[in-house]
């Protein structure tokens, strides 16, 4: 049976993570279409600085990536150290840079005055959006939708781009660490995409 979501991340055991997203429907994350030419070479901008932006945003470093015709290969870091310290400000700033927040959030950086009422809502607000920016789903989610809503756009329909939800693999020392971002910088090239964006950052062993 697979596991929920919640039970593959732990960090606890450990802050690094190696997610995979992949296509739906025969969809081109880029490569060119061998049968009618079409290129999607211009898709791995997308994806790119997608990744670096989000890693602006979240207490989550990006040790190393890969973006293939179909799919993706990322290995994150949480640094949930670093989103405790962060102060309401921040955080709601970082939040909103993501998603539109709620009216007393848009209040508060506003510099609106709050009640006494107002301003517990709005802590509890802030420790809800702290967690979601060290929580590798919110990453990953703000990663695959824009990407979908843009290839959909493109493409000129509706529906899934992604196979369902990413995939996510624990990795629980350094050795496993090490091994699987060999493993994203040497991961089989397709026949369709023979030249893959691959990186390897901000390791922090």
């Amino acid at each position: 049976m697979p596991q929920s979501r919640k039970s593959q991340i732990s960090l606890i055991d450990t802050p690094y993570y190696h997610c995979v997203s992949r296509c739906v429907r025969q969809s081109f994350l880029c490569g060119t279409n061998t049968l009618t030419g079409q290129s999607f070479e211009h898709r791995r901008g997308w994806v790119e600085e997608r990744l670096l932006f989000l890693s602006t945003v979240f207490a989550i470093d990006i040790c190393a990536y890969a973006v293939m015709s179909n799919h993706t290969h990322v290995v994150l870091c949480v640094d949930k150290a670093l989103a405790d310290k962060w102060d309401t400000e921040s955080v709601l700033k970082r939040y909103h840079t993501l998603h539109k927040g709620t009216l007393l959030t848009q209040k508060f950086i506003n510099g609106d005055t709050l009640t006494q009422g107002e301003l517990i809502t709005l802590d509890d607000t802030v420790e809800i959006y702290r967690k979601r920016l060290y929580n590798i789903s919110w990453f990953m989610r703000d990663l695959n939708e824009y990407i979908a809503r843009q290839a959909n756009k493109e493409d000129d329909c509706t529906g899934r781009f992604w196979e369902g939800r990413f995939k996510s693999q624990a990795l629980l020392d350094e050795s496993a660490v090490l091994a699987c971002m060999a493993y994203v910088d040497l991961n089989p090239i397709s026949k369709i995409n023979k030249t893959p964006i691959i990186k390897m950052v901000n390791f922090h062993p």
